[in-house]
Order: structure tokens, then sequence, then C-alpha cells
């Protein structure tokens, strides 16, 4: 594989090949070209660059990271990018295949390494997959196991993660570095506000157990916010059935601590938590971990405060 994405970076750059393709999406800004691969990167990176730079989606709204495979117009554009903000990690080893058959070397900045990170957890009652019941998530000879790569969640990251970018920012078009200040305190102020709000959510709530009927991509949100939580996926697991040990599981937990809403993550079938409010007569909400948005959502706009307000909204309510 990374001979073949070798080959393909080859060619594109001898022969200056501009194939059709399923293009990227971007902020129509003017000035740096900055290139993102993951939504809140993009986001962050629109917010603090504003005007002055055009930023680009490149992995298309709706799709799977992991699986992502970019085409030969998308690595002409990620070669003459000024900045690549991306997320860093196992999900995004297809970049770091293309990174390293690069010639000249791309300004680059990882938001996992922006932030203090903590291991994909293996929760009681969690259904795992292939990978984790052979041990390839499990820790190292050095006690350390793989990220979890869904920092962004606890808006605390978010503000150093953008601090960062700012940092870059300045570095490269040093002529506008007070301008990226700017925006960033502005930024930060929203960011600290979404922030005091979850606190206040979480010293206000009647429960402090969160039930997730779907993957679970939100361990720094919980974290940050002193949640306790069951869920039947790791974060990182390919979409799956469950098995009927863990929706009884997860149901056992809903019944024990009477607790009034199941929660689903975005772009999910849902068909768990179904089963389980039909069990046990709860409710289901979606808690949206901002890791992709759809198509249309990024044409009207949406961003990583209004997404993030509308968890704390929804959690307000079904836990207050």
């Amino acid at each position: 594989m990374k001979r073949f994405y070798a080959f393909l970076l080859i060619i594109c750059l001898s022969l200056g090949l501009c194939a059709c393709g399923r293009g990227s999406i971007d902020n129509g800004g003017e000035g740096l070209e900055i290139v993102t691969t993951v939504f809140p990167a993009y986001d962050f990176a629109c917010h603090i660059a504003g005007d002055k730079a055009c930023v680009t989606l490149l992995v298309p709204p709706g799709s799977e990271t992991h699986s992502f495979e970019p085409t030969p117009r998308e690595v002409i554009t990620l070669q003459s990018c000024d900045l690549l903000v991306c997320n860093g990690g196992e999900s995004e080893e297809w970049l770091e295949t293309l990174l390293e058959g690069q010639e000249a070397k791309i300004p680059c900045l990882q938001m996992l390494q922006c932030v203090s990170t903590v291991t994909e957890e293996i929760k009681e009652g969690m259904q795992v997959g292939h990978s984790h019941e052979h041990g390839e998530h499990e820790e190292d000879e050095h006690g350390h196991g793989e990220p979890d790569e869904h920092e962004w969640t606890s808006p605390a990251n978010a503000i150093l993660i953008c601090r960062q970018i700012c940092a870059r920012l300045c570095e490269i078009d040093p002529e506008n570095d007070e301008y990226y200040v700017n925006r960033l305190d502005e930024y930060t102020a929203e960011l600290e506000a979404l922030d005091a709000e979850f606190y206040d959510i979480a010293e206000n709530a009647k429960f402090k157990t969160l039930i997730f009927a779907d993957r679970f991509p939100v361990r720094y949100f919980t974290e940050e916010y002193g949640y306790d939580y069951y869920a039947a996926f790791p974060g990182c697991a390919d979409d799956a059935e469950p098995s009927a040990r863990t929706v009884a599981f997860l149901i056992d937990r809903v019944r024990e601590e009477r607790i009034p809403v199941v929660f689903y993550v975005e772009f999910s079938n849902q068909k768990m938590a179904d089963v389980i409010c039909e069990d046990t007569g709860c409710q289901k909400l979606l808690f949206h971990s901002c890791h992709n948005v759809t198509a249309g959502e990024l044409q009207q706009g949406i961003s990583y405060l209004d997404i993030m307000w509308d968890n704390a909204a929804r959690l307000r309510g079904a836990l207050c």
C-alpha cells in the first residue's frame, strides 16, 4: 500500500495530472491554502484564519476517515498547501503514507499532539471487534494504549488546538498575526462559554451515568465533566450488530439506575437505541460527536459550536 501511494504521488507531480474526482470543499477564503482532514479541524481553521486563507476539507462530508483514499487531484491539493491540519492517529494512516512520499516537507499540525490524550477504553458490557479481541488496542510494553482520537469533544481541548493553529498561522503569515490572535481571542471566549455551560449541566445533573446504545466517541467529554458511562462499542469500532448480551447489559443498567435517556451518535442507524427504549420506556437522544457532518449541513454553515450547544441543550433537558 505504501508503494502504491508513493507511486501515485510521483505520477501526479511529474505529469501534472488533474483527474476528475469528487473534489474537496473549501470555505471560499483567499490567501493561504490550508488543508484539513476532518470537520473539527476544518471548522477550527476557518474560525482562526477567517478571510486570510482558503480552508479545504479533504475528506468529504459523511465519509469514513479510516477508509479514505485521496484522488490524484486531492493529492496535488495536499502537496501545494501552506498548512495541513490533521487529526493524526490510527485513522489517518493513509495520510502518513502520503506524507512519507513527499520530497518537500508539508507544514503539518496534528491535533492529537496539541492535547493530553486518553486511551480508548473497553468498559464492562462493551462489545469489542476483531482487533480488540486480538490485543491490537491493548497497552504496549511501555504501558501505552492507542489514544482515543476524538479529543475535540472536550471544549477545553478545542481551545488548546485553536491556540496551536493560531501559532502556526502567525509563523507562516506574520504580517497578519494580530488578525489571527484577535480571532483566536474571540473564538476562545465562545468556547469558554460552552465549557462553562457543560460544567453547569454536570453540577446540576440528577444522573451522572450516560448510556450510549452505539459507539462511544466522547470519552474526553465524560472525563472532563465527571460522567460515568456504558456503551455498546468503543469509539472507533466498525459498524456491527450488537450481541444479545450487550443489549441485555445496557437494558439492565438503564433499569437499575433508572436512567431516563439513552444516546446515539451521528450517522447511527439507531436500531439498538430503539430496542432499549422499547424495553425500558426511556427516551433516545442524539449526542453529536462532531466527527463528521453531512454535505447539506456543511453547505448550510454548521459549526462545532452549533453542534455542541445542541448537545448541551439535549443534556440539560435529559439530566437536570
